[in-house]
């Protein structure tokens, strides 16, 4: 699909004005080209690789070192959702996704209901928040649920 690209850069321009820092604002466009691009491997490097840049290091930086508020960005997020399928008729759907796990090493990993095999099993879960109107849903909050 020719200037895909564009088409993204235009929808995440809202997003990138609120980030401030104009190498976040350059690296966000990629990483996200990378992870909707194709490809299998969804890691920095072979992203990097794929998106034919140099920029490999500021590309791991935005993602491993890049600290920043997220409120500026989840309210444009709302924001854009509400614009997109907000409205009398639109429903906010709560869900919990399990991600079966057989280590005990990742944040969040323990013996809980696991929805998606119906059972206790060992797992993370995660809850998300939808905003949705008709067929069209926009997800605006995912979050790791983190047992006590």
């Amino acid at each position: 699909m020719p200037g895909w690209e564009d088409e993204l850069e235009r929808w995440l321009m809202p997003f990138l004005d609120r980030l401030g820092h104009k190498t976040r604002q350059r690296m966000c466009p990629l990483y996200v080209a990378g992870l909707i691009g194709p490809g299998d491997r969804k890691s920095v490097q072979p992203m990097a690789e794929r998106l034919a840049t140099s920029n490999y290091d500021q590309l791991h930086h935005f993602i491993a070192d890049g600290v920043w508020d997220a409120t500026p960005l989840e309210t444009e997020l709302l924001n854009q959702a509400d614009r997109l399928v907000g409205g009398r008729d639109a429903v906010l759907v709560i869900d919990d996704t399990s991600l079966p796990k057989k280590g005990e090493r990742s944040v969040g990993v323990a013996a809980q209901y696991a929805s998606a095999l119906g059972k206790t099993a060992n797992c993370q879960t995660l809850v998300s928040l939808t905003l949705a109107r008709g067929e069209v849903p926009v997800m605006v909050a995912l979050r790791l649920f983190l047992p006590v």
